[in-house]
């Protein structure tokens, strides 16, 4: 099994550069694996069809931070950009720092915010070049991190070029600001509105929400053809003991579990690899579980989920969760009906 595999051509005018509204208006596809059937259904929000009493849904409540800094080197004048990816400790940060080869071990950064109000008076906030990682990645220390927030702007993907005019309609609509930390949004959730949940649950649906915070590897596809030397970055996640135990009870009953997004799906499925008591067991830690076709799931009965880019480790999760030529199927007949792609695109149920 090789990178390639899981390559296809997507012509650039199918990447939704703008979100649908209300959110719930998408277009989703369901793919059945059972007989490898495909249905186009008009509106997300006829999802419900498909789900009955007693399933339970997993959700993902990671709220996106203001992630993208921008920052000027005193000494030079020069521009460079930080993606916040990962919280250290105090002050400490790992970061994908652009230009990566420009900016050295020590170099200082003075950030800036060119869009504050006038009256935000805030003072200079510098980051400084701790450590070199791999792939452009620094650990990177700040004078002073309350005041990323206030520096920080949402990070759209690369492939959305089209600026958002409301920032919340990059996160979802149960995002917890207490659960604040992810680089990009879990976008398989960005189609669920309040109604569509309240609809769920009179519906007998449990929703369930534990956290991951998604990191780089949403951002950009596999790096060479050996997939056995491909390193998932680690990205933090907690599930509580009420949502370990609901989703412990729904298997032992034979209910199904929908997991909303690839995130949800790394998230239980690792847990519930080092669980010893249950089928899944609260958990709170770092989560790096890379899944390919041929892995065995222990936990979802089905997932929601967007389409993902070539190459990528979303697209080969959902390739092993669906089958790789079903997946090659499906992508392909979506292009055919000219679905909308990626973060803002349309949405797939695979049952």
């Amino acid at each position: 099994m090789k990178t390639s595999d899981f390559d296809y051509f997507l012509p650039q005018e199918m990447i939704a550069q703008t979100p649908l509204e209300p959110r719930d208006t998408s277009r989703l596809l369901v793919v059945n694996r059972s007989d490898s059937t495909i249905t186009h259904v008009n509106a997300f929000s006829d999802i419900c069809r498909y789900f009955r009493a007693g399933d339970v849904l997993v959700f993902n409540d990671s709220r996106v931070m203001p992630a993208r800094l921008k920052g000027i080197k005193p000494e030079t004048g020069g521009k460079v950009e930080l993606l916040l990816l990962k919280h250290m400790q105090d002050g400490l940060w790992e970061a994908l720092v652009k230009p990566g080869k420009r900016v050295r071990l020590g170099t200082k950064i003075e950030l800036y915010n060119e869009s504050l109000p006038p009256e935000e008076i805030i003072p200079p906030v510098f980051a400084e070049i701790a450590d070199d990682k791999d792939e452009g990645i620094k650990l990177v220390r700040f004078s002073d991190e309350k005041y990323l927030p206030v520096l920080g702007k949402m990070p759209l993907p690369p492939y959305i070029h089209t600026p958002l005019g409301n920032p919340e309609r990059y996160q979802t609509i149960y995002a917890d600001i207490n659960r604040t930390g992810s680089a990009a949004a879990p976008t398989a959730g960005l189609h669920f509105t309040p109604g569509l949940i309240d609809k769920l649950r009179n519906n007998g649906i449990k929703c369930l929400f534990t956290t991951l915070h998604v990191g780089l590897d949403t951002f950009r596809p596999v790096q060479g053809e050996d997939l056995s030397q491909h390193k998932m970055h680690c990205e933090y996640g907690c599930i509580s003991r009420e949502a370990a135990d609901e989703v412990s009870r729904a298997k032992r009953e034979g209910r199904r579990v929908i997991c909303v997004g690839t995130t949800s799906v790394r998230l239980v499925e690792y847990a519930a690899g080092i669980s010893k008591n249950a089928s899944l067991d609260p958990f709170e830690g770092w989560v790096n579980l890379f899944i390919l076709p041929g892995y065995k799931f222990l936990i979802p009965d089905a997932m929601i989920t967007n389409f993902h880019l070539p190459k990528s480790t979303l697209l080969m999760l959902v390739s092993a969760f669906g089958g790789i030529e079903l997946m090659k199927k499906a992508y392909q007949e979506a292009i055919e009906q000219n679905y909308r792609f990626y973060s803002f695109g349309d949405a797939m149920l695979i049952i």
